[in-house]
């Protein structure tokens, strides 16, 4: 199964596949890292296919218009609170 990702974020995805290639073994195949949170950021990995979800793809265009693609962290931030980032992903998880 595939995942489709908005024309807008291909160029970051390639970016941010670059930078972490030299440590790939930090997050497992088929896995990204995500960095949640609004002033501290807290480190999640999660399964790709979570990007294909419409909520996810929501916050992904929340980050994309807070931070563009210049993300703080060197990864992809989500602008949102950890503990509502936890519940989508749980509820993600579920489904």
């Amino acid at each position: 199964m595939g995942f489709r990702l908005p024309s807008s974020l291909i160029p970051q995805a390639k970016q941010l596949l670059k930078r972490s290639s030299g440590n790939a073994s930090a997050v497992p195949k088929g896995h990204v890292a995500v960095y949640v949170g609004e002033f501290q950021r807290k480190r999640f990995v999660i399964p790709i296919s979570y990007l294909n979800h419409l909520s996810f793809q929501q916050l992904l265009n929340r980050a994309e218009e807070e931070f563009g693609f210049d993300h703080p962290e060197g990864g992809l931030t989500i602008p949102c609170g950890e503990d509502a980032f936890i519940d989508l992903t749980s509820r993600l998880q579920s489904s």
